[in-house]
């Protein structure tokens, strides 16, 4: 230490470093959420390029291309639960909150079709994602299936279950080619409604 350092001095450097790291790393994601939405192929030099920073910076703070992938849908993801959120906050029949939630989860996935290089995953991040959304659609059906909303006979983790592989099954259709983005999520609206023992109902 110099005689011009206190410690003091020497205690601030660190976290001033790791605030400058966590600022570059904020930028390297707010950057690849912006690019990847326009340019799902977009690799690490274009990210960088978008955040400003070097090539170097970016695989610092994301090891791979897969990491800032997963970092990337972490970050949709928290942002779909905090709509998701709102939308069930709002009150009214269990149906409408639950489609308004379909509906939060198919505009996100309209607007990031980067998330169909991950939709086919299913590894533990992908199913870590799921878990709160798996929460709110338990606590939806089971509230539509005390109102009597909702069929009350299967049970509700099975209804749970079985809406959550109809989404990965529309965005597999999707990542295929074989539907639009429109067409499936018209679909997997009806069908829900089928399983649920609803009505079908105009978009």
């Amino acid at each position: 230490m110099s005689a011009f350092e206190s410690p003091g001095d020497r205690s601030r450097a660190p976290r001033g470093r790791r605030a400058d790291a966590e600022r570059s790393r904020t930028a390297v994601l707010d950057a690849a959420v912006r690019l990847l939405a326009e340019r799902p192929d977009a690799g690490m030099a274009a990210i960088a390029a978008a955040a400003g920073v070097t090539r170097q910076t970016v695989y610092a703070h994301f090891g791979t291309r897969d990491a800032l992938l997963d970092a990337v849908a972490d970050r949709i993801t928290d942002q779909a639960m905090a709509a998701m959120d709102e939308a069930e906050e709002s009150g009214g029949p269990a149906l409408d909150a639950l489609l308004r939630l379909q509906d939060i989860g198919w505009r996100l996935f309209e607007r990031n079709p980067v998330l169909l290089q991950l939709g086919s995953s299913r590894g533990a991040a992908d199913q870590a994602r799921h878990e709160p959304v798996a929460a709110r659609l338990t606590r939806l059906i089971e509230k539509g299936q005390a109102s009597g909303e909702f069929d009350p006979a299967p049970p509700a983790t099975w209804l749970v279950a079985a809406v959550t592989a109809l989404g990965h099954a529309a965005g597999d259709e999707v990542g295929a080619g074989r539907m639009s983005v429109e067409e499936a999520a018209t679909w997997l609206r009806t069908t829900t409604l089928a399983l649920l023992g609803v009505a079908p109902r105009n978009p």
